[in-house]
């Protein structure tokens, strides 16, 4: 079929959706079937100037509303956003692929951070110290940055979105949304939402596009801060490019998450737990375990615990209730993560479980896969050193807690990781001997709710504050200090001293 005979997907500016004009697009499927649903169009350096223009002409009206008109728009945006979840899920569900339930899941994560936003008056209140010195008053504040971008992810539409825009609107920045091409739409509802809400024109904007469109955005003079998430190669290269023109980034990178259990862990209990963190949505979580460190005698016992439930996940559409686990993103990927499970057994690996031969009768070409267990899998093994980023999970076997910790110390990422057992003096130990960002100690996936911050270590995180939370509203603002001190006839007469403040 021509693109003609496809609705595409333009851009969202000033509050009003523009056609691409670039002449480019790029087709737009929902997973569970692999038919083509539409395009999406992929924006020029051109378009990329005009939504900047937009959100720099909105700047100066937005920083000077009141908190409390900004705050009172964030209420309406929750509340619009609360009503509205369904179709936000439903859209989720119909371009990635992840169960509704999961997609559910997904939006009210990004509803916590929204809520986050709504107490933006507490968080920016500023500092006062007096009599500093004899009449003088020092007083600390924060400030909006002016124009700031947001590079997200395919396998959180809403939610990554949802994690960054509340913050930075709030703190009297606008904001440029860069999506992923593959899954645009849920992106794009946000933005729609926010227009209903009442938010003026170019305070939230939507450009749609591939490298082209994401270079413009780091390169552009009047954006002042890019917050990414994606592959831990592109968040290397989008921090070393925009820090080059001047800009404050964070750039949140891949990961490879660790699961230890300990001898004395519950074992039923942590066999659920792995499978639910491991295959949950299709395993495309950049906090999905993907490796279980056995520690000790209990790994043949804890391998068939998990390949027992493995085995009886139900995968199928995602808008099915009965699916437990959706498709892939694409076909492409979906090959790309069997050939992981393939190649195991001549690296060494066990393959206990393998799903690469599953298939969903009725849907013949959607991009199904199924999970997959390999056991005893070497650390010099492709499927323990790479990012899958699919639902296959790789147990490592150690014989000690402290093999275990120096392997997690080992890796090359520090996104999440987590132990399972009953000691609370090892679980103590480990919280505070594991390099990594988020840990969890019996929860598997550890990412921290909306009053905390969520970010990784090492090659998970490039750039020096987390994203939401307080070093959110710390990235999406600057300080400022000022000193106060009104004139008195006393202070006639001239002083090339270095001002001191234990002077009267």
């Amino acid at each position: 079929m021509t693109t003609e005979q496809h609705p595409v997907l333009g851009h969202w500016i000033n509050n009003r959706s523009l056609p691409g004009g670039s002449g480019r697009e790029a087709p737009l499927h929902n997973p569970a079937d692999g038919t083509r649903t539409g395009s999406v169009a992929l924006a020029s350096a051109t378009e990329v100037d005009t939504a900047v223009a937009a959100a720099v002409a909105a700047g100066p009206g937005w920083r000077a509303t009141s908190l409390s008109r900004r705050t009172g728009l964030l209420y309406r945006y929750r509340e619009l956003l609360a009503a509205r979840r369904e179709e936000v899920a439903r859209r989720i569900t119909a371009e990635h692929g992840k169960v509704h339930s999961d997609a559910l899941g997904e939006v009210a994560r990004g509803l916590e951070i929204v809520e986050l936003a709504c107490s933006a008056p507490e968080k920016l209140k500023g500092e006062l110290s007096t009599e500093v010195s004899a009449r003088i008053d020092v007083s600390s504040l924060r400030q909006p940055l002016g124009v700031v971008a947001g590079i997200t992810p395919f396998n959180f539409p809403a939610m990554v979105p949802l994690w960054m825009f509340p913050l930075a609107v709030v703190c009297g920045n606008t904001f440029l949304l860069k999506p992923s091409e593959k899954d645009p739409t849920a992106a794009r509802y946000l933005a729609e939402l926010a227009a209903e809400a009442g938010f003026p024109p170019g305070v939230l904007n939507v450009v749609n596009g591939d490298r082209e469109a994401v270079e413009a955005l780091l390169d552009h003079p009047d954006i002042a801060a890019v917050s990414f998430v994606g592959s831990t190669e592109v968040a290397r290269a989008v921090q070393l490019r925009a820090v080059g023109a001047g800009k404050r980034v964070q750039a949140l990178g891949g990961a490879k998450n660790h699961m230890v259990v300990l001898p004395d862990a519950d074992l039923d209990h942590a066999a659920d737990q792995a499978v639910n963190a491991a295959y949950g949505s299709a395993g495309e979580r950049c906090m999905a375990i993907s490796v279980v460190v056995a520690v000790g005698a209990i790994g043949d016992e804890l391998v068939r615990r998990i390949a027992e439930r493995a085995e009886r996940l139900r995968i199928g559409p995602g808008d099915d209730p009965a699916s437990e686990m959706g498709p892939l993103i694409s076909r492409e990927h979906r090959d790309r993560v069997a050939a992981y499970v393939h190649n195991a057994p001549e690296q060494g690996a066990e393959v206990v479980v393998d799903g690469t031969g599953y298939r969903v009768p009725d849907h013949p070409d959607g991009y199904y896969l199924g999970v997959s267990l390999l056991d005893r899998v070497s650390t010099d093994a492709d499927a323990y050193r790479d990012e899958i980023f699919g639902p296959v999970l790789a147990v490592v076997r150690v014989g000690t807690y402290e093999e275990a910790v120096a392997l997690v110390n080992g890796s090359r990422w520090g996104n999440g990781a987590a132990v399972f057992t009953r000691d609370g003096g090892a679980a103590r130990r480990f919280q505070l001997e594991v390099e990594a960002g988020m840990v969890g100690v019996n929860v598997p996936i550890p990412v921290p709710v909306g009053a905390h911050s969520f970010g990784g270590w090492k090659d998970s995180l490039f750039g020096d504050l987390h994203i939401y939370g307080n070093d959110g509203i710390a990235f999406y603002t600057r300080g400022k200090v000022v000193t106060t001190r009104w004139p008195d006839p006393s202070d006639a007469g001239v002083d090339l001293g270095f001002p001191r403040h234990d002077r009267p």
